[in-house]
Protein backbone atom coordinates (compact mmCIF):
# COMPACT_ATOMS: atom_id res chain seq x y z
CA UNK A 1 0.00 0.00 0.00
CA UNK A 2 1.04 4.02 -1.14
CA UNK A 3 0.89 6.77 1.02
CA UNK A 4 -1.61 7.47 -1.77
CA UNK A 5 -4.16 5.09 -0.75
CA UNK A 6 -3.76 6.26 2.77
CA UNK A 7 -4.93 9.36 2.05
CA UNK A 8 -7.55 8.04 -0.07
CA UNK A 9 -8.80 6.88 2.72
CA UNK A 10 -8.37 9.03 5.20
CA UNK A 11 -8.66 12.20 3.53
CA UNK A 12 -5.94 15.03 2.53
CA UNK A 13 -7.07 17.96 4.54
CA UNK A 14 -4.20 19.48 6.37
CA UNK A 15 -4.10 22.04 9.07
CA UNK A 16 -1.49 24.66 8.59
CA UNK A 17 -0.48 27.35 10.94
CA UNK A 18 1.72 30.56 10.03
CA UNK A 19 4.52 30.79 11.19
CA UNK A 20 3.62 34.77 13.35
CA UNK A 21 1.00 33.02 15.08
CA UNK A 22 1.09 32.57 18.72
CA UNK A 23 1.38 29.78 20.85
CA UNK A 24 -1.75 30.33 22.29
CA UNK A 25 -3.53 30.59 19.19
CA UNK A 26 -2.29 27.34 18.18
CA UNK A 27 -4.10 25.80 21.03
CA UNK A 28 -7.06 26.37 20.00
CA UNK A 29 -6.29 25.47 16.69
CA UNK A 30 -5.18 22.65 17.50
CA UNK A 31 -8.00 21.96 20.25
CA UNK A 32 -10.12 23.09 17.18
CA UNK A 33 -9.25 21.04 14.71
CA UNK A 34 -8.64 17.69 17.20
CA UNK A 35 -5.41 17.31 16.09
CA UNK A 36 -2.67 16.65 17.88
CA UNK A 37 -0.13 18.89 15.50
CA UNK A 38 0.63 21.53 12.92
CA UNK A 39 2.51 21.93 9.37
CA UNK A 40 3.90 25.57 9.02
CA UNK A 41 3.76 27.17 5.67
CA UNK A 42 4.95 30.65 4.95
CA UNK A 43 2.95 32.95 2.59
CA UNK A 44 3.45 30.43 -0.44
CA UNK A 45 2.26 27.55 1.18
CA UNK A 46 5.53 26.24 1.40
CA UNK A 47 6.72 24.20 4.62
CA UNK A 48 9.10 25.81 6.98
CA UNK A 49 8.11 23.37 9.69
CA UNK A 50 6.09 21.65 12.25
CA UNK A 51 4.63 21.96 15.50
CA UNK A 52 2.77 19.58 17.95
CA UNK A 53 0.88 19.34 21.52
CA UNK A 54 4.66 17.77 23.04
CA UNK A 55 6.76 20.82 21.43
CA UNK A 56 4.25 22.88 23.11
CA UNK A 57 4.60 20.94 26.40
CA UNK A 58 8.38 21.00 26.64
CA UNK A 59 8.59 24.40 25.81
CA UNK A 60 5.79 25.30 28.66
CA UNK A 61 8.59 23.45 30.87
CA UNK A 62 11.21 25.49 29.75
CA UNK A 63 9.99 29.09 30.12
CA UNK A 64 7.00 28.68 31.65
CA UNK A 65 3.27 30.53 30.43
CA UNK A 66 5.25 33.18 28.53
CA UNK A 67 5.86 30.41 25.73
CA UNK A 68 1.97 30.93 24.88
CA UNK A 69 2.48 34.33 23.40
CA UNK A 70 5.18 34.06 21.54
CA UNK A 71 5.29 33.45 17.88
CA UNK A 72 5.20 29.11 16.74
CA UNK A 73 8.33 29.68 14.65
CA UNK A 74 10.28 29.95 18.06
CA UNK A 75 9.24 26.64 19.04
CA UNK A 76 8.40 24.44 15.41
CA UNK A 77 10.63 21.99 14.49
CA UNK A 78 12.46 23.03 11.13
CA UNK A 79 13.98 20.10 10.26
CA UNK A 80 10.99 18.98 8.69
CA UNK A 81 10.67 15.06 7.62
CA UNK A 82 7.98 14.47 4.69
CA UNK A 83 7.10 11.74 2.39
CA UNK A 84 5.88 11.64 -0.63
CA UNK A 85 2.77 9.85 -2.07
CA UNK A 86 4.12 6.85 -4.13
CA UNK A 87 6.37 5.93 -1.25
CA UNK A 88 5.13 2.76 0.59
CA UNK A 89 3.69 2.74 3.79
CA UNK A 90 5.99 0.08 5.47
CA UNK A 91 8.56 2.36 4.97
CA UNK A 92 7.06 5.47 6.02
CA UNK A 93 6.13 3.24 9.14
CA UNK A 94 10.24 2.29 9.63
CA UNK A 95 11.20 6.13 9.40
CA UNK A 96 8.57 7.40 11.46
CA UNK A 97 9.41 4.11 14.10
CA UNK A 98 13.05 4.91 14.36
CA UNK A 99 13.21 8.54 13.83
CA UNK A 100 10.12 8.41 16.51
CA UNK A 101 8.45 10.91 14.46
CA UNK A 102 4.68 11.20 14.75
CA UNK A 103 2.99 13.14 11.99
CA UNK A 104 4.78 13.73 8.77
CA UNK A 105 3.44 15.93 5.75
CA UNK A 106 3.20 14.38 2.60
CA UNK A 107 4.70 16.82 -0.15
CA UNK A 108 4.49 16.06 -3.71
CA UNK A 109 6.09 18.53 -6.46
CA UNK A 110 7.31 20.63 -3.25
CA UNK A 111 3.71 21.31 -2.48
CA UNK A 112 1.97 20.16 0.57
CA UNK A 113 -0.73 17.32 -0.31
CA UNK A 114 -1.53 15.49 3.00
CA UNK A 115 -0.32 14.38 6.48
CA UNK A 116 -0.17 11.18 7.66
CA UNK A 117 0.16 10.46 11.71
CA UNK A 118 1.52 7.23 13.41
CA UNK A 119 -2.30 6.47 14.06
CA UNK A 120 -2.94 6.32 10.33
CA UNK A 121 -0.25 4.08 9.69
CA UNK A 122 -1.18 1.14 12.40
CA UNK A 123 -4.97 2.05 11.10
CA UNK A 124 -3.86 0.92 7.39
CA UNK A 125 -1.84 -2.01 9.00
CA UNK A 126 -4.53 -3.54 10.66
CA UNK A 127 -7.02 -2.99 7.58
CA UNK A 128 -4.40 -4.94 5.73
CA UNK A 129 -4.38 -8.01 7.92
CA UNK A 130 -7.85 -8.10 8.60
CA UNK A 131 -8.23 -8.12 4.77
CA UNK A 132 -5.22 -10.93 4.52
CA UNK A 133 -7.39 -12.98 7.47
CA UNK A 134 -10.40 -12.55 5.66
CA UNK A 135 -8.99 -14.06 2.15
CA UNK A 136 -7.14 -17.07 4.67
CA UNK A 137 -10.38 -18.09 6.31
CA UNK A 138 -12.28 -18.10 2.58
CA UNK A 139 -9.52 -19.99 0.99
CA UNK A 140 -9.53 -22.47 4.35
CA UNK A 141 -13.19 -22.70 3.94
CA UNK A 142 -13.64 -23.52 0.22
CA UNK A 143 -10.66 -26.64 1.04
Amino acid sequence: MRIADLLRHKGSAVATAMPDRSVAGLLEDLARHNIGAMVVVDDAGNVTGIVSERDVVRQLHERGAEVLRAPVSEIMTTRVVSCEPGEAVDTLAAIMTDRRIRHMPVVEDGQLVGIVSIGDVVKSRIRQLESQQEQLESYIAQG
